[in-house]
């Protein structure tokens, strides 16, 4: 077995219809991350081992713990013992935040009254952005260009911050909410606007997927794949334009198809 940061390469036995062959086969890795704030266990990440600390800044910042750059005071890494040690201004939310651990494929542990509640207290998104069906699959195909782990694994999601022509930030992780969170994150501590961006991405458009963006500020999610009805909802309450299956030259616009210019 040869590991590396993010991918590991393995013996396997292969079966192509009646034949039978030993090969190698890359895996990503996924490994367990416990972030300690302000001197507690605050929760376990599982996630992919690379860009931890946007995952916990963009983690912190989307469970509404973080709101301005003044509120994290210092951040370290032990990559070895996989912990990540944060400390950050005090406040109401942290007393709020329920303890769990949060697995690679969404955060199940997180009521779904929790998701909902977030919506209400959450500003609607307003913005001037708009965009064309041909950037809309540009950027969808720029993604799918960019993805290179996942085409040598097919075991991750990535995320992009983008303009409606460039983008400004790519990340790829075996959890599609930690790629958000690396985005948020990394946004955050250089200070991005997110007003006028959109968020480019692989993965289902969920409710807890909108959370993120809405509290972001972003206006628009562009996806390769699929939204779920309650993801939906809290698009229309939150102002939030979701693209769906834009990929070669096809998309269907769910919500705010004003951004979106024939």
């Amino acid at each position: 077995m040869v590991r590396q940061v993010n991918k590991t390469t393995i013996d396997i036995v292969k079966i192509k219809g009646d034949k039978i062959f030993r090969t190698q086969d890359t895996i990503v890795q996924e490994v367990p991350i416990t972030l300690f704030l302000n001197g507690k266990e605050f929760v376990t990440l599982v996630c992919s081992p690379q860009n931890l600390e946007e995952l916990a800044v963009g983690f912190l910042c989307s469970e509404g713990l973080l709101q301005s750059p003044d509120d994290l005071k210092d951040l370290k890494i032990d990559e070895e013992k996989g912990v990540i040690y944060v400390e950050a201004i005090e406040g109401e939310a942290e007393g709020r935040f329920l303890k769990r651990y949060i697995t690679s494929c969404c955060g199940r542990g997180r009521p779904i009254f929790y998701y909902v509640n977030d919506a209400k207290s959450m500003n609607k998104v307003t913005t001037n952005l708009l965009v064309t069906p041909g950037q809309v699959w540009d950027l969808s195909d720029r993604l799918e260009e960019m993805s290179v782990l996942f085409k040598e694994t097919g075991g991750v999601h990535n995320a992009a911050l983008c303009t409606p022509t460039e983008v400004i930030l790519f990340y790829e992780d075996v959890g599609r909410h930690n790629a958000v969170d690396k985005i948020f994150g990394r946004a955050f501590l250089n200070d991005i606007p997110l007003e006028d961006k959109i968020l480019v991405f692989s993965g289902r458009v969920s409710s807890e997927i909108v959370i993120k963006v809405g509290k972001m500020g972003l206006p628009m999610i562009i996806s390769r794949s699929a939204p779920t009805s309650l993801g939906l909802e809290m698009a229309e309450k939150l102002g939030i334009t979701v693209v769906g299956f834009a990929k070669g030259e096809r998309m269907n616009v769910y919500t705010y198809p004003e951004r979106v210019l024939g």
